[in-house]
């Protein structure tokens, strides 16, 4: 495919790097020669100086020839110029845009039409971030926490604790143990090592255990790996910026919320845009204010400001005063693995959750959801299946006789019945039938080449 990505920022570069792993034809338009020297110094890819929004620089990076325009430039109506002259001029396939902007996000069903703003797929990492957040206050005790089949199913990652029940057992105990409750252990890393679970696989302390399950099921699954937790109840924020804003506006109806914002005006917003949180000037790293403030009986401190120093930083010193989880926003992937784990209990990647919304539009076949997992090492997809016996690999096979490479498995499936969706934990014998979304896991994500082709319908079907 050739894709055209405009804005060499955090976003794009870390798009740029994916997307040019899966052979893909890149090229990467942004005004900065240093920063697109930079990449195409370690990278496969095509460079071009200039403005995203000008034609000129649009035909310099062949846009005519285009099947798809990712616009991820720093500024919201740069990356909507954009498309409006790669729709009027050069009529591009698909057009995705970058909108940070709550505004327009608010009107995105009149204003993001072909005969507006043809705008096809809009992505806010500020609102992927906090609804990823949301989703592990949610269900605490959470590592990750990943919807499919518009919220049916979960896939959960979770640290087995010592005194979960399942912890050092063997997992086909797992249904003795939840005989009314049908999950699936999808995976299993192990100090950095992915192991395919079976039925005798042992699950030891400090696996991280990726698991599917119904929505509603997710809590009692959890609780064989791990100690329960309680339901959280006091939140603090530090920082007020987009994401800040957007996740309290979200909980501060459920939960107790404190927002720790340095910029004076910027209280004062955030004050007129809440009703129920607790707006604080001051420096996140400031322990007299963190102690001033209860800190100790935090249940989640969660570090989003746009620094990754000072998240680290503001983080590590909540934790020590003795807040009782702490999250922390990472924009450098290289930062992710050495703070997980630590006194840092969940790092958070906006470049994972952005990345992942956009590989759904970028891959052939029917993806609907692609979720990038450990670091992008690792991915979940949801696919519909399409076809019959005559025209399709998967479509009337039973799990067990589908070719899946090693390292893949098929996980959940979502049917349409008469009586409305039905969610299937996937076993050897399950069957896979026409329009099924089907939730495939891949330990490592150089098989997802192969997973596509195996969910194309052959020209029989046509």
């Amino acid at each position: 495919m050739k894709i055209i990505i405009l804005g060499a920022g955090q976003v794009g570069a870390n798009i740029a790097e994916h997307l040019a792993r899966e052979q893909n034809d890149i090229t990467v338009v942004d005004n900065s020669a240093e920063t697109l020297r930079e990449l195409r110094d370690r990278l496969d890819i095509r460079v071009v100086i200039g403005h995203a929004s000008h034609p000129d620089v649009l035909e310099q990076a062949n846009i005519e020839d285009a099947d798809l325009l990712i616009a991820v430039t720093a500024n919201d109506e740069v990356n909507m110029v954009a498309c409006q002259i790669a729709y009027s001029l050069y009529r591009t396939p698909i057009k995705i845009a970058r909108i940070r902007a709550p505004v327009f996000a608010h009107y995105k069903d009149k204003l993001f039409r072909n005969e507006h703003s043809p705008v096809d797929v809009i992505i806010s990492p500020e609102q992927l971030v906090s609804e990823y957040i949301f989703s592990l206050i949610e269900n605490p005790g959470a590592l990750q926490v990943l919807d499919f089949a518009e919220g049916a199913i979960r896939l959960v990652a979770v640290k087995a604790y010592h005194g979960g029940p399942l912890v050092g057992r063997e997992l086909r105990f797992m249904r003795q143990h939840m005989p009314n409750i049908d999950t699936r252990v999808a995976a299993i890393y192990r100090r950095g090592q992915a192991i395919m679970p079976e039925g005798h696989t042992v699950i030891e302390v400090d696996d991280e255990v990726f698991f599917i399950a119904a929505r509603g099921d997710i809590r009692a699954v959890m609780s064989e790996m791990r100690r329960s937790e309680k339901p959280y109840k006091r939140i603090m924020i530090a920082g007020g910026g987009n994401i800040g804003l957007r996740l309290a506006k979200k909980i501060e109806n459920r939960y107790s919320i404190k927002i720790l914002e340095l910029n004076a005006e910027r209280c004062k917003e955030l004050s007129e845009e809440l009703d129920y949180s607790v707006i604080l000037q001051g420096s996140a790293s400031d322990q007299d204010l963190l102690l001033e403030e209860n800190i100790e009986e935090t249940d989640v401190f969660i570090a989003v400001t746009n620094d990754d120093e000072a998240n680290i930083m503001a983080s590590l010193l909540a934790k020590r005063l003795g807040a009782k989880k702490v999250m922390a926003l990472i924009n450098n992937p290289a930062y992710v693995d050495l703070i997980q784990g630590g006194e840092i209990d969940i790092a958070i990647s906006p470049q994972q959750a952005t990345v992942g919304s956009l590989l759904s539009h970028v891959r052939s076949g029917d993806m609907v959801n692609v979720h990038s997992l450990r670091r992008s090492a690792a991915e979940a997809i949801e696919v519909i299946a399409h076809g019959d016996e005559n025209s399709s690999k998967v479509v009337g096979k039973t799990i067990e006789e589908v070719d899946l490479p090693e390292g893949v498995s098929i996980g959940a499936i979502l049917r349409e019945t008469e009586n409305g969706k039905e969610v299937l934990i996937a076993h050897d014998s399950t069957v896979i039938k026409n329009e099924d979304h089907v939730i495939v896991f891949l330990v490592d994500k150089r098989h997802t080449k192969h997973i596509e082709k195996l969910f194309q319908v052959g020209f029989s079907f046509f």
